[in-house]
């Protein structure tokens, strides 16, 4: 997020040096702010930030996907007459590991409708996950291993 904002700024002031304010002179400062830190990347070893922005528009899309699914079939289960539903709590065994990660994985979960993170365990190894619907654990697991934690995965590691 710093580095799109140090882009963002860089822009600026590319467009107040140029004296041309216009959206395409911003779109070509911001690119060409890009292509200045894609050069000087990030002096630890990680990601270079143009480099993460493909992962984190996919992992922007399958939550606007998931949402758009999830919320629907709330829909539909809330519509239904006879609403046979099967709340619980499950445990989903994680593969990320920094706070900002498992916070990051948390608050997608939380914010797609039917599921709520509930806990992490002491060892930061489990996610606690209440769903409206768990008379599927382990395909509800599947799911988030393969969607949302894949995605995280790839953005920032």
């Amino acid at each position: 997020m710093t580095a799109f904002l140090f882009n963002l700024l860089l822009a600026i002031g590319w467009v107040a040096v140029t004296g041309s304010v216009s959206l395409l002179n911003l779109i070509f400062g911001f690119l060409l702010a890009a292509l200045a830190l894609f050069i000087i990347h990030e002096p630890f070893g990680g990601k270079t930030y143009p480099r993460r922005v493909g992962p984190l528009l996919s992992l922007a899309a399958l939550f606007l996907k998931e949402l758009s699914l999830s919320a629907w079939k709330v829909t539909i289960t809330v519509l239904s007459p006879d609403m046979k539903l099967k709340p619980g709590i499950f445990a989903f065994p994680l593969t990320v590991t920094s706070d900002f990660e498992i916070t990051l994985l948390a608050n997608l979960i939380t914010l797609t409708p039917g599921t709520l993170s509930v806990d992490v365990s002491t060892d930061r190894r489990t996610l606690f996950v209440h769903a409206l619907d768990c008379s599927d654990p382990e395909a509800t697991r599947r799911n988030i291993a393969n969607g949302f934690e894949r995605k995280i995965m790839e953005a920032f590691r």
